[in-house]
């Protein structure tokens, strides 16, 4: 069979593909599922009942920066290559990402692996609900782990602090792009995260990760990706930071950046949980 014309080993991979590579000796799958406290879901019991066949766990929380008070920061690379190592994911290997929602957690896994230099990953289009609807394989063991050496680079050009984020807002020479739903966006509901003000960075677009996404939770072809982040207002031409509630759904639009062959684009890790947190910092409404 052939791969459908959207399958892209470094960003994006049908179900059709993975099930034609799932016994690939270097391929390695992660799930990387993962919940907003209000859905009172444990994504990590969720695997242990119910994975891909070979699928490691990787867990957004705990493999992240603790020396940050913020929600699953990026993780120090030497931290990053311990956790890696342990699960037996390493130099030469394909990653495959998914998520229990279709297509959400997922792609901040792949953006935290192309921070580290990697770029053999794709996210699972459609993820775990499409690989289920139609009937493949699926498992309860854990995997069989191998330690595997990594070699890692972070590319410092991938990521944002808020200060960077504050100096584009101001000079708006760059596209900021908010995936938060519009009501967030606009101020005009309370943030999920206590103490958090509401609104936007000021001269940020808002781009709600949905968006980019069809009814069954797969990602939209790159001619409609394209026609998304221009009905936003967004000049493509420009270089872009993404941005959302805490750098989770941001990675999304980040991924339709890198699928229209945008490239010049980086994430603000901290995104509204950070920004939303100082009384100093500017917010826009409406």
């Amino acid at each position: 069979m052939t791969p459908a014309p959207q399958d892209d080993p470094k960003t994006l991979v049908s179900t059709e593909w993975l099930a034609q590579h799932l016994k690939d000796p270097d391929l390695r799958i992660i799930d990387a599922s993962w919940h907003m406290p209000a859905a009172a879901r444990d994504a990590r019991a969720e695997y242990n009942s119910t994975h891909i066949p070979g699928a490691r766990f990787f867990d957004i929380d705990e493999i992240s920066d603790h020396r940050s008070d913020l929600p699953h920061m990026a993780p120090p690379v030497e931290k990053f290559i311990s956790r890696m190592r342990a699960m037996g994911i390493g130099d030469g290997h394909q990653v495959v990402v998914y998520d229990s929602t279709g297509l959400f957690s997922a792609a901040r896994v792949w953006w935290t692996f192309r921070l580290m230099g990697k770029t053999d990953v794709a996210v699972l289009d459609g993820g775990l609900p499409k690989w289920l609807a139609e009937g493949r394989e699926v498992e309860d063991m854990p995997p069989v782990v191998r330690d595997r050496h990594i070699t890692v680079q972070r590319q410092s050009g991938l990521v944002k602090d808020v200060t960077q984020v504050a100096s584009a807002s101001k000079l708006a020479q760059v596209e900021i792009i908010d995936a938060r739903a519009a009501p967030r966006f606009k101020g005009e509901v309370a943030e999920p995260r206590a103490g958090l003000r509401s609104g936007h960075i000021p001269n940020s677009k808002n781009l709600p990760f949905g968006n980019l996404l069809n009814d069954n939770g797969t990602m939209k072809a790159p001619p409609a990706l394209k026609a998304a982040f221009e009905t936003a207002g967004v000049d493509l031409s420009r270089p872009v930071i993404t941005t959302c509630g805490s750098g989770v759904t941001a990675a999304i639009l980040s991924l339709g950046l890198e699928r229209i062959g945008h490239r010049n684009h980086a994430l603000y890790d901290g995104s509204w949980s950070e920004w939303g947190m100082f009384d100093d910092l500017p917010i826009a409404k409406g």
